[in-house]
Parts: structure tokens; C-alpha cells; sequence
């Protein structure tokens, strides 16, 4: 049945003409047949369901913008913003691939991870092993890739931006020889209930903690209803209820949320606490692709300025490896209260940054003309204007005499040096990454050699397939601490990828957890010094 699926989708993977890609081809009848197959909503918060938007009519396409697309991206655009979500039709060909999919996927943890795992594809990486993945897994991620890409652009659309804006941030398509994409493919299946295993988008926590995803988007399928998305008035309601296996959830990423300056939030979901949800025999498999923007791309705000969107001070631009750091330390920080149920990232940014005190409240640029008013307070850029036009100080609410204004010079020093900061800490990033990239890429060809950079050894102690064990750290789970486990790629800031020897399963470790497994070597230098100790 795969290979069939498979031979069928080569032969369809010609890309539409025109007129399709524009949506004024309906789909046929073997599509909308699979909708008939689509479990009832068993949730009592799933008061109404996000909008669906086929596929077909936001695939970018030259020429005039015609109805279908223009509707099209309304609806998409409407759905995120009351919905926080939106559900993407595929093709007849692609929707048919997919269900493969998530048939071959369910398949194989039942034969061979003991009825529940996850497993983490990304495309241009080698493989060690091929029989040891899930079938279909690169021609779902093409699939899932291109559906991802045409709705960002749709995104960018709605925003009055082109819709090519975001491509900057993205991979190269197709990759260049020898290179890992930044996007994963994420396949998963559980039998079991929400609070005892891994989540269905890719092992994330489950139980009743919130989950957001940390790229711009994510698109999931699965074979039966088990994820609940937040609306932006705080409720929470079953979002995959109507979610047919040829269908893909949309959920919109942080990445995104700071490229568009929180004009697309992030989604908040998290797992069915409904045991009902998941069939107790069949269990749940499902897909979640995750578009990752690059490490050494840059998140900057500058085109929606330009479109005429207000940017708030706390969106500046930042490298794309900073950013992901930034959420890592936040989760770190949450993970200290797990005595709570649940602390919102809101709480950690209550205190007013020293940028957002330099910056202008409406523009977000730093106060490098302040000027400080009748009333004792200051102010700049477009607020300085607001509070001239208006004749009165927007804080205290005092009438100002607007021929007293005198420039403030401290201030202005001290909103120059920031942003001088800011702009010297950004670059000073970005070369960072790619300088630690170009060692990775070096290092995996044997082309390293000790006198470059001593912080190389530090962050990178050990090398692509190098046997190790795992030590562990309070972040660790304990399934895996004192297994031995082969590396298989190296990441950013020292972390691994392994796979574990005894289970086979991967997993994602920093070189702290790890210490070098004894060679023959190591052993016999042991032995011959311990006598010579025990003489002296």
C-alpha cells in the first residue's frame, strides 16, 4: 500500500496550473469523500470550529490577485485571529500521501517501539539507518513544506507586506548538497492517556501545561482528535475535532509572533485531557511539521514599519539563534515552578526593560532627541509630538507649556549608548553562529585542527560518531541517563543529536550530559599507573 501511494504521488508531483493554483477548479469528489470519515467533536468547548482554507487558493501565482486568493487569505487571516488557528485542505494527491502517512507511521511504532515514540525527520540529514524510520517521511515533509510556505506567504499578504518577505528566514529550496534543513518533521503515536506520555506534536509535554511552538509555523495531522488550542480570549476549545487525516492544523509560532511584531501571536495548545478522545485499541498517530526559521537569519520588524504597523519597544531585531536561546532560558525559568499550574511567560517581562524606558512607546525608536517638559517628565519621536499636540503630558496629565522645552542630554547619552549595544551585541551573534557553523561543517569533515579557537573544544568535546554515555542533568529524562548512545550530528551551542544504542531511539543532549565512554586504551593506561601509585 505505501509503494502504491508513493508510485501515485511521483506521477502527481507536477505542480498545478493556473487555474487550479488559483482555486477556480473545484476539488473532486474523492476528496471531499474522505471528509465523511471524520470523527464527531466529542469536546463540550468546541463552540466553533477554525475556518478551512484549501490549499489550492493561496498557492502564490503570477498575475493579478484573483477572488478565490483574496478570500482566501481573509479567511486565513480571520480564522488565526479568532481562532488562533485555521485548518488546511490539501489536494486529492497530497491528502491521499498524507494518510498513507499517518497509516505507515502508526504502523511502525506499533511493530517496533512497543506501541507509542516519537521519531524526528529532517530532510538533508543522513541517515544511519533507513529501514529504522517511518516510510514517507521525506515525501511528507516536501508535502507539508510546501503547504507551510504558501501559507506564511499568505500571511505576509494580509499584512500588506510582499509575499515573499519572510524568505530570508527560510532554507534554501530545494537545499544545497550536504546540507540539514532547519524545518522538521515530527512523527508520533501514543495509546496511552494525555498525563502519562509524550504529546503528538512531537514530544511535547502533555498533561494540562501550556505549549507553544518556537518557530514561525507548525502543521499537524493526525488520525483522530487529541490537541486543544487557546483562543485569544483565554479559552480553550478542541481545535482537530473536524480534523480529517488529509487535513493540516495550522498553529503560528513565536518566531513569527516577533518577525510580525505580535501582530500573528503565538498559539497556545496542548493535549486532550480527555481519555474518550483517543481510541483505546487503535491509539493516535499524527504528523507536525515545523517551519524553523535559520540559526544565522535575523528577526527584524523593519518591513512591517514600513508597511505603516505600529512596533511595539520590545520587538528588536535579534538573531534567530539568540531568539531560540532566549525561549530556552524562559522554559528553564518555568520549569522552576512546577509547583504551580501554570505560570503565563507574561510574568517574566512585568518589570520594565531598560530599552523600553530609552525608547518611544509608539515607534519603539530609542529617545535619541528627548526633550524634557514643563512637568519634570521626558519625552520623544512620535509620543514627543502626541504630547506638543495635545499641550498636556500623557502622564501626569499636566498642562506643559510648549515654548519651555528644554533638550534632555543625559538621556539622550544614555538612549545612544543602548542602542549602540544593541546593534554591536546583534552582529557580534550573528557572526558568532556562523563562525561556530562553518567549525561544525569542518569538524564533521575532518578538517579541524587545535589551534582553531580554543572555546571549540569547550563547546564541542566530542565528535560525530563517537560513542558515549549519557550523564544526565536535572533537564534529563531518566530512561536515558546511564545508557550509551552513539552521536550522529552535532547543533548550535554545544548541544548533540544521539541515538541511543539499546532502544534506537534519538534524542537531543548538550555536551554537559555527556562524558566520553572508556576506551581498551584508557582502561590498559589505568592499570599500568595504579601499580606504579601503589609502589610510591
Amino acid at each position: 500500500m505505501v509503494t502504491a501511494m508513493m508510485h501515485q504521488h511521483q506521477n502527481h508531483g507536477n505542480p498545478p496550473p493556473n487555474s487550479a493554483a488559483i482555486g477556480s477548479i473545484r476539488s473532486p469528489p474523492s476528496h471531499s469523500h474522505s471528509h465523511s470519515h471524520r470523527l464527531p467533536s466529542p469536546s463540550p468547548l468546541s463552540l466553533d470550529a477554525p475556518s478551512r482554507i484549501r490549499l489550492s487558493d493561496i498557492l502564490p501565482y503570477d498575475g493579478a490577485p484573483m477572488g478565490p486568493y483574496i478570500r482566501a487569505v481573509d479567511a486565513l487571516s480571520n480564522s488565526l485571529m479568532r481562532h488562533n488557528a485555521a485548518v488546511i485542505e490539501l489536494g486529492p494527491e497530497d491528502a491521499a500521501l498524507l494518510r498513507c502517512a499517518l497509516e505507515s507511521a502508526r504502523l511502525y511504532f506499533r511493530t517496533r517501539k512497543a506501541g507509542r515514540g516519537v521519531y524526528t525527520y529532517r530532510a538533508g540529514r543522513p541517515l544511519e539507518d533507513v529501514d529504522a524510520s517511518p516510510p514517507c517521511m521525506a515525501d511528507i515533509f516536501r508535502c507539508m513544506g510546501k503547504a507551510a510556505r504558501a501559507t506564511l506567504c499568505a500571511i505576509a499578504r494580509h499584512l500588506r507586506l510582499r509575499s515573499d518577505v519572510f524568505n530570508h528566514l527560510l532554507d534554501d529550496n530545494p537545499l544545497p548538497a550536504n546540507e540539514a534543513s532547519s524545518s522538521v518533521l515530527v512523527a508520533a503515536f501514543s495509546q496511552i492517556t494525555s498525563q502519562q506520555g509524550k504529546g503528538s506534536t512531537g514530544g511535547a509535554k502533555l498533561g494540562l501545561s501550556c505549549e507553544a511552538e518556537k518557530g514561525l509555523l507548525m502543521l499537524v495531522s493526525s488520525d483522530a482528535p487529541g490537541l486543544q488550542v487557546c483562543d485569544p480570549n483565554g479559552r480553550w476549545y478542541q481545535a482537530d475535532s473536524s480534523l480529517a487525516p488529509g487535513d493540516l492544523l495550522l498553529l503560528t509560532g513565536k518566531a513569527l509572533s516577533h518577525a510580525t511584531a505580535g501582530l500573528r501571536p503565538a498559539a497556545s495548545y496542548r493535549a486532550t485531557p480527555d481519555n474518550l478522545l483517543i481510541p483505546a485499541t487503535g491509539g493516535r498517530a499524527s504528523l507536525a511539521f515545523r517551519l524553523m526559521p535559520q540559526g544565522n537569519a535575523v528577526l527584524d520588524c523593519t518591513p512591517i514599519a514600513a508597511a505603516g504597523h505600529v512596533i511595539p519597544p520590545s520587538y528588536v531585531p535579534i538573531s534567530v539563534s539568540q531568539f531560540m536561546d532566549d525561549l530556552s532560558a524562559e522554559e528553564d525559568v518555568l520549569c522552576n515552578h512546577t509547583d504551580n499550574a501554570y505560570v503565563p511567560a507574561d510574568n517574566l517581562n512585568r518589570e520594565p526593560s531598560l530599552r523600553s524606558v530609552l525608547s518611544d512607546p509608539l515607534s519603539g525608536a530609542f529617545l535619541e532627541d528627548a526633550m524634557l517638559v514643563s512637568c519634570g517628565h521626558s519625552f520623544g519621536g512620535l509620543m514627543l509630538r502626541k504630547v506638543i499636540e495635545m499641550s498636556k503630558c500623557t502622564l501626569c496629565n499636566s498642562e506643559i507649556e510648549v515654548g519651555s522645552l528644554i533638550p534632555n542630554h543625559a538621556l539622550r547619552a544614555a538612549a545612544l549608548a543602548v542602542k549602540q549595544e544593541d546593534d554591536r551585541r546583534l552582529f557580534h551573534n550573528v557572526a558568532l553562529r556562523k563562525r561556530r557553523k562553518e567549525a561544525s561543517e569542518q569538524r564533521e569533515n575532518g578538517d579541524i585542527t587545535p589551534e582553531n579557537g580554543s572555546h571549540k573544544g569547550v563547546q564541542y568535546p566530542f565528535s560525530v560518531n563517537e560513542k558515549v554515555v549519557i550523564k544526565g542533568n536535572r533537564r534529563t529524562p531518566d530512561k536515558f541517563v546511564g545508557k550509551e548512545a552513539v552521536i550522529t550530528s552535532q547543533c548550535l551551542n554545544g548541544w548533540y543529536l544521539l541515538k541511543i544504542i539499546e532502544s534506537g531511539e534519538n534524542v537531543r543532549l548538550q555536551y554537559r550530559s555527556l562524558r566520553k565512554l572508556p576506551t581498551s586504551h584508557d582502561l590498559e593506561d589505568r592499570c599500568v599507573s595504579q601499580p606504579v601509585q601503589n609502589s610510591s
